[in-house]
């Protein structure tokens, strides 16, 4: 009996950690925990095949860290249920056409963007533009474009 958990002792230890990290990633679904029960799956299978303890620790903090710093990013950035997604994201950056004059003091001004009317406003409260100015938009506030000159070439 001690023979045999000495022998398969930690891939038991390593498959209880694949179970635990996974469990703790479907109660938390925040992309957190699923790396390290790569990194212990891993090393569960060197235990299985019989490699040396270190052999199986350095596996596990290896695969964790690349999993964790190469795969990660993307994840996050697809699979994020917290994430919401609007279209309204890839207007920053394009340039738009004034349709009524922007002065954010009077709280006016209208934009045209791929055929809708925006409300929008100057990135600064002392800049008025003009209709029928090219603007670029800088970022987006509720329903508001927040806009600034496009700079002559």
């Amino acid at each position: 009996m001690i023979k045999l958990m000495m022998q398969y002792g930690p891939a038991i230890m390593w498959m209880a950690f694949v179970i635990i990290f996974l469990v703790v990633e479907l109660i938390t679904v925040g992309l957190t925990t699923i790396w390290l029960a790569g990194g212990a799956l891993i090393a569960f299978i060197l235990a299985a095949v019989g490699a040396d303890l270190w052999i199986q620790l350095v596996a596990f903090f290896v695969v964790s860290f690349v999993l964790i710093f190469f795969t990660r990013p993307y994840a996050v950035k697809y699979f994020n249920p917290r994430r919401t997604r609007t279209n309204s994201e890839e207007l920053v950056g394009e340039v738009v056409k004034v349709i009524g004059r922007i002065d954010n003091r009077a709280a006016e001004g209208i934009a045209l963007v791929k055929g809708l009317e925006w409300s929008a406003r100057a990135v600064s409260d002392d800049m008025i533009i003009e209709k029928d100015t090219l603007v670029k938009v800088v970022r987006i506030e509720g329903v508001k474009l927040i806009v600034e000159p496009v700079e002559e070439a």
